[in-house]
């Protein structure tokens, strides 16, 4: 899949950049209150329009890490979560937050440490990123959540994500999973999570995947 790369936005204080590579076009920037994002004007961003504080709360939005916040000497101005998150979202992709290491990405995706959007219909054609192919496929789950998990001592640290190749993605470090109606389900330190779209125990992996000779390529 031909994607859009990385657009710039440079202020005097803080620039943004964009990465059309992840975007699936949520809209909490152009939603967002003011006029840091405005659509249709050029340019579309202009850190100059708001302090640099609301754009780092705006930017920190993002779902995907299609958007970062980058200081004047080129490093990334964000910092993690207090806790690590799944969101099972309805009909949708997972929405993952917090300390992340998304294993196999390129290592010019610097948004992916914090926040990323991962395909759970089995159909993007950019995974393990979410491309908007489960509205055209008709992807169906409303992301119960049944299991409960166990008990953490602690819900920060680091959470590795590793997209197995032709099946599921394995979550390895404290982690919460958000069903969703929002409920906060399930707690634990490791799981495998369904991403080709067919498990009967959604969103946890049932094997399904080498039934239906899922391909992550």
């Amino acid at each position: 899949m031909t994607r859009a790369k990385k657009n710039r936005y440079p202020g005097e204080q803080i620039d943004v950049e964009w990465d059309g590579r992840l975007c699936i076009h949520v809209t909490e920037c152009g939603k967002s209150e003011g006029s840091l994002f405005e659509p249709g004007r050029d340019p579309w961003c202009d850190p100059d329009k708001t302090n640099v504080e609301q754009v780092k709360e705006i930017v920190g939005r993002c779902p995907t890490g299609a958007l970062t916040c980058h200081t004047k000497n080129g490093r990334i101005s964000e910092n993690s979560p207090d806790g690590n998150n799944v969101m099972v979202s309805n009909n949708g992709p997972y929405f993952v937050t917090g300390n992340l290491n998304v294993e196999s990405i390129p290592e010019d995706m610097p948004g992916v440490a914090y926040r990323a959007t991962l395909c759970r219909c089995g159909k993007s054609g950019n995974k393990p990123f979410c491309d908007n192919s489960h509205e055209k496929a008709g992807f169906k789950d409303y992301g119960a959540v049944g299991q409960r998990g166990e008990s953490l001592a602690e819900t920060g640290g680091k959470l590795s994500i590793s997209p197995l190749n032709d099946g599921p993605l394995i979550l390895n470090g404290n982690v919460t999973l958000t069903a969703g109606s929002g409920r906060k389900a399930w707690h634990g330190n490791n799981a495998a999570l369904c991403r080709c779209g067919a498990s009967e125990n959604k969103p946890f992996c049932d094997g399904s995947h080498t039934k239906i000779s899922f391909k992550t390529a």
